[in-house]
């Protein structure tokens, strides 16, 4: 499975060294997934990175610009990453319930940056790579259900609309215990998640279909 870039667009960018690019998104990731979008200012960005502000912004005109491209490439890798889940071996909603918890559990371990992707008041130029995300991580459940019609293994249905209910299920659900403090050490956010992974499962597959998380 072939899945397009989240952004599906360039960056403005007016340089793009060989040098210096993966400096700076490597120091806006780590920012972002430590403080969200609102907090993090391009001085700061600078900072981390080595490079005078004004090399940053040679790169990347406005924080907009920037803080896409750390959309699109972070969106980007756990797409990819859910996708290769979802095409190991098993029946569909094995791979189904394997990938949404793919997902689920990545974001409980990276909340801040999860959180940021999924929930974070963002400009709406960034909203909209966001948007683009969720379509990606939709067009992945997608294909498995298409899997499971196909074999009978699930009944016929809008295999798009059961993604997107998926898709949103997974965000809409899992936003308070992203927004939770990680060092809380409460079991309850995985136990959240996996009540949602089987609910999910029940209402594509029409059957009580439970979900048990790998160990």
């Amino acid at each position: 499975m072939t899945l397009p870039s989240p952004s599906g667009r360039k960056p403005r960018l007016r340089i793009r060294g060989p040098d210096k690019y993966p400096l700076i998104l490597k120091a806006a990731r780590d920012l972002v997934a430590a403080h969200g979008f609102r907090d993090v200012q391009m001085s700061s960005i600078a900072d981390a990175a080595g490079i005078a502000i004004g090399t940053l912004y040679r790169y990347f005109p406005a924080k907009s610009d920037l803080m896409i491209e750390v959309v699109s490439l972070t969106a980007q890798r756990e797409v990819d990453v859910v996708a290769s889940v979802a095409r190991e071996q098993g029946t569909a909603a094995q791979r189904l319930g394997a990938a949404a918890w793919t997902f689920a559990n990545r974001a409980l371990r990276g909340r801040r940056m999860a959180y940021a992707l999924v929930a974070e008041p963002v400009e709406p130029e960034i909203e909209a790579a966001r948007l683009k995300y969720h379509r990606a991580l939709a067009g992945v459940f997608t294909a498995i259900i298409e899997d499971g019609v196909r074999s009978g293994e699930f009944p016929r249905q809008n295999e798009r609309g059961s993604a997107a209910c998926i898709v949103g299920c997974l965000f809409e659900g899992l936003v308070n215990p992203l927004s939770t403090d990680s060092s809380s050490g409460e079991p309850g956010p995985t136990e959240h998640a996996i009540e949602i992974i089987s609910f999910c499962l029940r209402g594509v597959s029409g059957g009580p279909l439970v979900f048990a998380a790998p160990q």
